[in-house]
């Protein structure tokens, strides 16, 4: 193995879904490890019409009528969804992420092929001399395929092993009520996700947890994972365990089991308000939203909507915090509806310079909670969203609780710390100030606000190298910030000041007036496309 690893590497890729987990796995893998040379091999089958047809009879067998409804929906979904166009902004937080950054990467080839294991594929891959090889999303490998690599093949299974092989990720895990979900890289061999383990991890269930959320939750637990085994390899310091004998071995749900679980796990989900009165809220938001958008939008002057969140998390709901598959949603709601833009261009005033035709948004965060980096960057991240994190930078890399989360008596609540808010700055996240203790700055002496206006300052430019940070005040509201504090954070060196008392920024933007409102759980997604709009 030593002579192998001398060598400049070679990886290969093993996938049959191309998707942003897959190009960030890639990419961080290549980051970690300068110098490895590329091969991806994406395993795109073309179905003749016969196929087709035979797995539309066998799965209207396997599901009944709902498939009728379900195969409907997925039709109109894609007459109706227009493709989204490349990404080609480099200021785009993990450009290299997006298939635009990935396909510039100049020691990278990606090979479509129709059939993986096709001797011509083969041949190819045994040319290229790879000395390990990556399964991520790949369909079931033959031994011609996954042994060619020197060292072998590492796959990437979303479950614990041995009791969860097969598929779908979590699923089973929550049809069974297991307590948490499981996420492996495994050796590659003859029998399904049995080889013997060189990673592992758990994600605890919590208490609002949905299926897609802890899918999300477990597709960037796996990026880090099959890093770090990679790492293991290239190091010589894997100690495989083989697994223990039994597990069981799952297959997709038929839609009959999906639709029972969905609505077991919508149970467990709180409701603030009746199903009457949700569906006359939801008519409310659509007629407006659409009224807005015919007759008013086109009139208004241009604005940029700034939007607040705190926390990404399944732990609680409050008004604090969404959940990780609706913060999903939204995200992928603004890269639809929305143009995006970051702080920094909100508070140059770009927004006067678009010709969009739709609501301008800006996405920031306020606290330094460590779901932030968790669960919202790599959404952020697949989104291609910018956003901003103003962090209280006493707090950051501590157990310490927040004031407020003192007084609601919540449970611990964990905090970023350094390494993880430098990897977010990396990333291209804008990172500012939110005090060093949470204070308010009007019901503190000058002389306390001065002071932890310097230190906070001071922390980020040790810690980031951030030269001129921008500030959100504590608290945010009208109360909570005077003149004369404000002149403070424009004699302390901060860019601008953002407030989070509501409102919409219109015409012209004074970078120390910057208006927020917040968003939380009760939030539907026809009431946060009003709020994106300015007319929640």
């Amino acid at each position: 193995m030593e002579n192998i690893l001398q060598d400049k590497f070679r990886f290969v890729v093993y996938t049959a879904d191309l998707s942003h987990f897959v190009r960030r796995g890639v990419v961080e893998i290549d980051r970690a490890i300068p110098g490895v040379s590329w091969l991806i091999i994406l395993h795109a089958p073309r179905k003749s019409l016969d196929t087709v047809l035979r797995n539309q009879w066998r799965n209207f067998r396997r599901n009944g009528w709902r498939w009728i409804f379900y195969q409907t929906i997925e039709i109109l979904n894609r007459l109706l969804t227009r493709k989204r166009r490349a990404e080609h902004c480099l200021l785009v937080p993990g450009y290299e992420f997006t298939e635009t950054g990935f396909h510039q990467l100049r020691n990278i080839r990606v090979l479509k092929v129709d059939d993986i294991h096709a001797s011509s594929v083969v041949e190819m891959i045994r040319n290229f001399d790879p000395q390990l090889g990556l399964s991520l999303a790949a369909p079931i490998l033959k031994p011609a395929v996954f042994s060619l690599p020197k060292l072998g093949t590492l796959n990437l299974h979303k479950g614990k092993l041995p009791e969860y092989r097969g598929m779908p990720p979590v699923f089973w895990e929550l049809w069974n009520d297991e307590q948490s979900v499981g996420c492996s890289v495994h050796w590659v061999e003859a029998g399904l996700d049995s080889g013997a383990i060189v990673r592992e991890a758990s994600v605890l269930r919590k208490r609002y947890s949905s299926l897609r959320g802890l899918q999300l939750h477990l597709d960037g637990l796996g990026v880090e994972l099959m890093r770090d085994a990679v790492l293991d390899v290239t190091s010589n310091l894997v100690n495989a365990l083989p697994q223990t004998v039994g597990g069981h071995i799952y297959r997709k749900p038929t839609l009959a089991q999906q639709a029972r679980l969905k609505a077991e796990l919508a149970r467990r989900q709180p409701s603030a308000i009746s199903q009457p009165i949700r569906l006359f809220k939801a008519t409310a938001y659509f007629l407006t939203l659409w009224s807005y958008r015919l007759f008013v939008r086109r009139f208004r002057k241009p604005r940029v909507t700034v939007l607040l969140y705190h926390r990404v998390s399944d732990d609680v709901r409050d008004n604090l915090t969404v959940g990780i598959e609706q913060f999903d949603r939204q995200m992928t709601l603004l890269r639809k509806h929305c143009h995006c833009l970051s702080i920094e261009e909100v508070i140059t005033n770009v927004h006067l310079k678009l010709k969009v035709g739709k609501p301008i948004v800006c996405v920031t965060f306020d606290d330094g909670y460590e779901d932030n980096y968790l669960h919202a960057a790599p959404i952020l991240l697949k989104q291609g969203i910018p956003a901003a994190f103003f962090v209280t930078t006493g707090i950051v890399g501590t157990n310490l609780p927040f004031p407020h989360d003192v007084r609601r008596k919540n449970p611990l609540i964990r905090n970023m710390n350094w390494e993880q808010l430098k990897k977010m700055h990396e990333l291209g996240f804008t990172v500012g100030s939110h005090s060093v203790t949470h204070i308010d700055c009007a019901a503190e002496t000058e002389d306390i606000v001065r002071c932890e206006l310097e230190q906070s300052l001071s922390d980020l430019r040790r810690e980031l190298g951030i030269q001129h940070p921008i500030f959100a005040y504590p608290y945010g509201g009208r109360a909570n910030m005077t003149s004369a504090r404000l002149d403070i954070v424009k004699k302390a060196g901060y860019a601008g000041c953002l407030s989070a008392y509501g409102g919409v920024n219109e015409g012209v933007i004074d970078s120390f007036n910057i208006l927020r409102g917040g968003i939380h759980w009760e939030y539907s997604d026809l009431a946060f496309l009003c709020q994106c709009e300015g007319i929640a």
